[in-house]
């Protein structure tokens, strides 16, 4: 009689727990925060009674990728999603692992740059030195991506929540005091002069950073329900949601404040909110604050991901795939962009970060676009049980994302 080995345990995988709903605000929750609640301001003006328009036409250059990303997603719902995008489409697997890096990089850089914004807000009601703040709160964050993906998105998804509640105030207490013509207003959608289109234009330019984020959705694909299906859903659905918000909230700025004034302010939405309702605005600001960090736990949960989809193909080391038995997570992979957070946080400026942040995400715009047109081009059968978007989504995707990384190095030469 011989003794058999008994088998080996299999390796833990992500828990697959996330619903449409859940994926959308996740959506939300990485798009809505700093783009409304500090650039509504900067983009009214320029833009004046036109940010309305600005921020659909900005909705539109957005749109393209978002199509792009939803295509992608059908295709291949797994996380490192624009890693997998970039190695299918172009086929180049050194230039994927540059891309899952960067699609890395963008994350963390912009969960420092939100912390660095976090912290300047924090110290203006609690004394603390800024290092230690940093330190605190970019561990708290870690601790909560690493507890599981289904409390971590509860989080992020109640915090979505307020945020859109806080916006819907906003947008009733301009409402009473203007009439309902003020969330429609007439201005923004008479034809155009020639002089107002480029204020619109070029209030759309800025604009587009407000609706970044929607990407981030495809790097949780695994840990999604019928991934292939919701996770094109959920990104169209967050474009969307988000492009009603902005445009409403937009208007209801343009009637109530104008157009210098909220340029000038550092919390245009609470000006707002106190001009048409008389009251102070202190709650407000503060959901604003926690709606910034929520940005932060979203892009450590997405930059985690990435590396745990990156290390399972061994793009980079396999010890960055595994995935804890008790709490389903990829603990080393949250543990590395914890700490990777916390040294940008500490060591560079918000403004270089923030910088940086939009010029590496649009070049993987870029990428993904590029990448659909490729495998349309060589493509005979089409994969069934996907979403496809006409051809010349990717291409004007491709455009956009084109001209605006022209438009950032031409401001950062100007500067």
């Amino acid at each position: 009689m011989t003794d058999s080995m008994p088998p080996a345990s299999p390796e833990p995988t992500l828990k697959r727990s996330l619903s449409l709903a859940m994926l959308t605000l996740y959506g939300l929750g990485t798009t809505i925060g700093a783009g409304i609640f500090v650039l509504v301001g900067k983009i009214a003006g320029i833009s004046g009674v036109y940010a309305p328009f600005a921020f659909l036409l900005a909705s539109v250059l957005a749109g393209l990728s978002a199509f792009s990303f939803a295509e992608m997603s059908s295709r291949y719902p797994e996380s490192a999603g624009e890693a997998a995008y970039v190695r299918e489409g172009l086929r180049m697997s050194r230039l994927s692992m540059v891309v899952g890096l960067l699609v890395v990089v963008a994350g963390t850089i912009s969960s420092s740059a939100i912390v660095n914004g976090f912290v300047g807000y924090l110290s203006e009601l609690v004394a603390m030195d800024a290092s230690v703040a940093v330190i605190l709160t970019v561990g708290g964050l870690g601790i909560i991506a690493a507890v599981g993906i289904a409390p971590s998105v509860t989080v992020a998804a109640l915090v979505t929540v307020f945020e859109i509640g806080a916006l819907a105030v906003v947008i009733a207490a301009a409402t009473w005091r203007g009439g309902p013509g003020v969330v429609v207003p007439e201005a923004p959608f008479v034809p155009l002069s020639g002089d107002d289109w480029l204020l619109a234009v070029s209030g759309a330019v800025l604009a587009f950073y407000a609706f970044i984020g929607f990407e981030d959705i495809v790097n949780v694909a695994e840990e999604a329900h019928e991934a292939e299906r919701t996770i094109p859903r959920a990104i169209v659905l967050t474009l969307v949601f988000t492009l009603i918000l902005y445009v409403a909230v937009a208007a209801a700025c343009a009637a109530i404040v104008p157009a210098p004034d909220l340029a000038d302010s550092a919390a245009p939405l609470v000006l707002v909110f106190e001009r048409a309702s008389g009251l102070p605005g202190q709650v407000l600001a503060g959901i604003a604050v926690v709606s910034v960090l929520n940005g932060a736990l979203i892009q450590t949960i997405m930059a985690s991901r990435v590396l745990y989809g990156m290390g399972r193909r061994r793009m980079l080391p396999a010890i960055l795939g595994r995935v804890n038995r008790r709490t389903r997570t990829p603990l080393i992979s949250t543990a590395l962009v914890t700490v990777a957070i916390m040294v940008l946080a500490l060591f560079l400026p918000i403004v270089s970060l923030a910088r940086a942040t939009s010029f590496v995400t649009l070049g993987i715009f870029l990428l993904v676009n590029v990448s659909l047109i490729a495998l349309r081009l060589r493509e005979t059968i089409r994969p069934p049980g996907t979403m496809r978007v006409p051809l010349a989504v990717p291409v004007m995707g491709a455009a956009a994302s084109v001209g605006l990384l022209g438009f950032q190095v031409w401001e950062a030469l100007a500067d």
